[in-house]
């Protein structure tokens, strides 16, 4: 049997206090994330795709998966996310990203993607600098790692670009736009996995539209693919 390509999809999720607010509708948009991992997987047969997922606060780091296959990626739910406490955003950053750079110091043929969400600057890290997570994220983005950026109520491109983030998408704290933010993440997700299956660069542009290469700022019920309403219906009564 033909080895897969491995994609591991790493998830650093901001679960501090001031995401209390919209913690539902996060909790339910990552769960379709996680439809859309798994449904990728299927969709390009010759990939395998794995799933480290990291919250974190000042209470600390939560480790909820680590390298699994993304067919035993388990929901979150009220119990599993708890916003509180500040935003430890280096310290989260430099643990996950070295942990899963050790793992995979053995291995040759993989894409690493890297996803940051959060609502807030960083503002209680302990062990890591920004400088550090600068020099870490252009070390590996040499070696197939793809970084983005999600973020609100802060300045996501400033803060993305002294990370050396060039992937970024901001979004606002209210149901209608986490809608479009979590529906744009999953079709960039589904471009992003086509973009390694014909071999090509996925360093940048990860949020860009296919067709006419620009960032896609809005969207309205009209322009949202069918096969991507799913809950938001359920939540929003979309037709």
């Amino acid at each position: 049997m033909e080895k897969k390509h491995q994609v591991h999809n790493l998830i650093i999720l901001d679960e501090s206090g001031s995401m209390e607010p919209i913690k539902t509708t996060i909790i339910q948009g990552f769960n379709e994330l996680v439809q859309t991992i798994q449904g990728i997987e299927k969709q390009f047969p010759e990939q395998e795709h794995f799933i480290s997922f990291v919250s974190f606060n000042g209470l600390g780091q939560k480790l909820l998966h680590f390298i699994d296959p993304a067919s035993k990626l388990k929901h979150i739910d009220d119990k599993t996310y708890k916003p509180d406490a500040s935003t430890p955003l280096f310290d989260a950053m430099g643990f996950s990203i070295n942990k899963l750079k050790q793992s995979l110091q053995e291995q040759s043929d993989y894409s690493v993607l890297v996803t940051i969400l959060t609502d807030g600057e960083e503002n209680a890290s302990k062990e890591f600098s920004g400088n550090d997570i600068k020099k870490l994220v252009e070390e590996l983005k040499q070696n197939h790692w793809t970084f983005t950026y999600i973020g609100t109520d802060h300045d996501v491109e400033k803060i993305a670009a002294s990370l050396s983030i060039n992937n970024t998408m901001v979004f606002e704290k209210n149901e209608a736009d986490i809608k479009r933010m979590f529906m744009e993440e999953q079709s960039a997700r589904t471009k992003y996995s086509q973009r390694i299956r014909f071999n090509e660069d996925t360093s940048s542009n990860y949020f860009d539209d296919n067709e006419n290469g620009k960032k896609i700022k809005t969207a309205t019920n009209s322009t949202l693919p069918k096969a991507g309403r799913s809950w938001w219906q359920k939540i929003f009564g979309s037709e």
